[in-house]
């Protein structure tokens, strides 16, 4: 009989992917009204370079760990005070000017100011642009009384803290919210699933794991003993990695925790 229900956070009930997709073509047409750069190419370039530079870096391998991805470095401040977050947090300024100047340079645009004002442009866009999935609400509403809810989510503490706060609407609904980079290692490592069963006082047998990431959501559930559904949006395949269950919104959830019953 389930119990409890784990969340992912980002791109299960935060569309995330929007957010930065959106931010990235707002800066990249403003870039291209006062240099004449061409918008599509920008974005392009700049998230080329991001990924390449982000790689680059001393925290590459925590940033792995802990589930940060390079796109959230070009706008999380990581004010974490434990861990390697404070080498992150010096690195990132130069970091966000440095994609941006090597995505213009690209392009053959030599302008280091420029450079400068998108990366600050970036962080502003993409903090004005939270979207949450239009079933998050609904579906969060038919379990809140009928089984205790966890938000297990990657990342930086601050950062998805920071998301939180943008859509404050979402807090009330979860018992308990684990954010990786408080845990010290992050989804699919089968210790933070472990971790947040105990918090809720329920065995594998009694949570189910919903997320959007086969790699880190479902694969760390599976390790784990916990029954994983796999929100697959956008009509992905899976190969390696096979969920128990599969559906393409969150309004199907509920057919499946019946199944499951």
């Amino acid at each position: 009989m389930i119990k409890a229900i784990m969340f992912d956070l980002d791109d299960t009930l935060l569309w995330d992917n929007r957010s930065i997709n959106e931010a990235f073509a707002a800066t990249c047409t403003y870039a291209n009204k006062v240099s004449g750069v061409d918008a599509v190419s920008l974005e392009e370039a700049v998230k080329n370079e991001a990924k390449e530079l982000y790689a680059s870096y001393e925290t590459y391998e925590f940033t792995k760990l802990i589930g940060i991805n390079p796109f959230e470095g070009l706008w999380g401040e990581f004010l974490d005070e434990h861990d390697e977050f404070p080498k992150l947090k010096e690195i990132v300024p130069s970091y966000r000017k440095s994609a941006w100047n090597n995505g213009l340079m690209k392009l053959k645009v030599d302008d280091e100011e420029l450079a400068a004002e998108l990366a600050n442009l970036f962080i502003n866009e993409r903090r004005s642009k939270p979207y949450i999935f239009d079933e998050t609400f609904k579906t969060l509403d038919e379990l809140k009384d009928r089984y205790q809810l966890l938000l297990l989510t990657n990342g930086s503490p601050h950062l998805q803290n920071s998301k939180l706060t943008l859509t404050p609407q979402l807090i009330p609904y979860f018992d308990e919210i684990i954010i990786s980079g408080d845990f010290g290692k992050g989804k699919p490592d089968d210790g933070i699933f472990k971790y947040a069963l105990s918090k809720l006082n329920v065995n594998e047998n009694e949570a189910i794991m919903v997320g959007d990431n086969l790699m880190t959501d479902i694969l760390g559930a599976n390790r784990s003993g916990i029954k994983s559904v796999w929100i697959n949006r956008n009509n992905q395949k899976y190969d390696q990695v096979i969920p128990n269950y599969e559906i393409h919104s969150l309004d199907e959830l509920h057919r499946i925790i019946e199944i499951v019953n």
